[in-house]
């Protein structure tokens, strides 16, 4: 056992070592409401680890603001609060309205339009990589894949998509020297403190949008970018620019990574349980019900954060308003209240309530749906045209701990017989 004392999951080493099962188990067993120290400037903060108590944060947005933070522990003063603003951090009406704007983008039926294009995308994403025999799957599979549905969705062209992945890697690895321009701890990072995820790479992502955006406003097109240049949210308040550039960094970021880590997990988890594997090959009607499984497992946000406005309590601990409270949601994915034998794989598992995109309140992940479809249908496609894939080299994490990413996972295929 490890002391609850001696857990920091402000340490990044525990998660790029691929490793805070352990101490989510120790906390949520010993210390369900935690106190994490951090480096000054930073003054700590709580880490909420059972399922139950993380659920009721998300949905009582009066007391757990979104306001001051969310996807990163950093205490924003007034000018980073406000140069950082998105729809992630906004309550209320504003947030609403800001939702609204995209939401019916994003509905069952409107993402169900989709799925023929999607399937020729991930049948001609297979091929390439499977004519390899052995490659990166996160290069040629997992990343290639969701970004091209984002392209199409932003009707941008092909030769752009590199750029959005680079974008989007330097800025949720802004912990990782992988990755980062500068990295977020640095004192060199200062000059880009009002920036989101304190990296360059948003400045790029500003310019490109903002080009975009020139030469749809006015036009009937419909694609996200020109929903965003040509309309008002009902609040009746316009975008500014920076809401606008917010929005769409979001986008870049939201509509890539975390169905790309997904993907990824969940490949790896099927080759490590090849009796699930079988299980779908033999019978693939479960895939779809298998997706909420992958989606627990691979919990490919580790965590959200939000602000108390005013003193609380949590399961019997105090917080006092203005502390920070992280709600891990990888922790609730696998809290043995709500989810039996948590860590093993199984593809029928039911009911299964995950909280990988959240579980409940205004904050529930906007794009919930398109992700389901996109897993369902890679998996749908990919399944049916291997008898196995193996592992054939180390499989490096992303140096964060927000983000649950695989940076590499290479592997080598053996193909059915046509």
């Amino acid at each position: 056992m490890v002391s609850t004392t001696s857990i920091s999951l402000a340490n990044l080493d525990l998660f790029e070592t691929g490793n805070p099962w352990q101490a989510f188990d120790e906390l949520r067993a010993s210390a369900p409401v935690h106190w994490d120290e951090e480096d000054a400037p930073n003054h700590g903060f709580w880490s909420l680890t059972r399922y139950h108590d993380i659920v009721s944060v998300l949905r009582d947005t009066e007391t757990y603001s979104s306001e001051r933070g969310t996807v990163n522990l950093e205490e924003l003063d007034a000018d980073q609060i406000e140069a950082r603003k998105s729809m992630l951090e906004t309550d209320g009406i504003r947030h609403r309205a800001l939702r609204r704007l995209m939401q019916g983008e994003f509905t069952p039926k409107a993402v169900a339009g989709y799925e023929t294009f999607l399937r020729g995308l991930t049948a001609s994403t297979l091929d390439a990589a499977f004519a390899k025999g052995q490659f990166d799957f996160v290069a040629e599979v997992a990343a290639d894949f969701p970004i091209r549905v984002l392209a199409k969705m932003l009707d941008v062209p092909d030769s752009d998509i590199y750029k959005l992945i680079d974008w989007g890697n330097r800025m949720v690895g802004n912990d990782d020297p992988e990755h980062s321009d500068v990295l977020a701890s640095s004192a060199e990072s200062e000059k880009y403190r009002l920036l989101p995820f304190r990296s360059p790479a948003a400045l790029e992502v500003f310019e490109y949008g903002q080009a975009l955006a020139a030469e749809r406003r006015g036009s009937q097109r419909t694609d996200l970018i020109s929903r965003l240049a040509n309309e008002t949210p009902e609040d009746g308040i316009p975008l500014s620019e920076r809401d606008f550039n917010s929005y769409f960094l979001l986008l870049v970021v939201a509509g890539n990574e975390t169905t790309r880590h997904t993907i990824s997990h969940s490949m790896r988890y099927l080759i490590e349980n090849p009796d699930q594997l079988a299980l779908l090959q033999e019978r693939p009607e479960l895939i779809p019900w298998a997706v909420e499984e992958f989606l627990r497992l691979a919990s490919p946000v580790y965590h959200f954060r939000r602000t108390a406005t005013r003193d609380a309590e949590i399961n019997g601990t105090a917080i006092k308003e203005g502390d920070k409270v992280v709600t891990w949601f990888a922790a609730g994915n696998r809290d043995p209240e709500v989810f039996t034998n948590p860590y093993e794989m199984d593809v029928t598992r039911s009911p299964n309530e995950h909280m990988a995109f959240g579980r409940g309140g205004p904050h529930m992940c906007l794009g919930n749906s398109l992700a389901r479809l996109e897993i369902r249908i890679m998996f749908e496609t990919l399944l049916p045209r291997i008898t196995g894939m193996t592992q054939t080299g180390e499989v490096p994490k992303l140096r964060s701990n927000f983000v649950n990413g695989i940076k590499r996972f290479p592997v080598s295929v053996q193909l059915a017989n046509k």
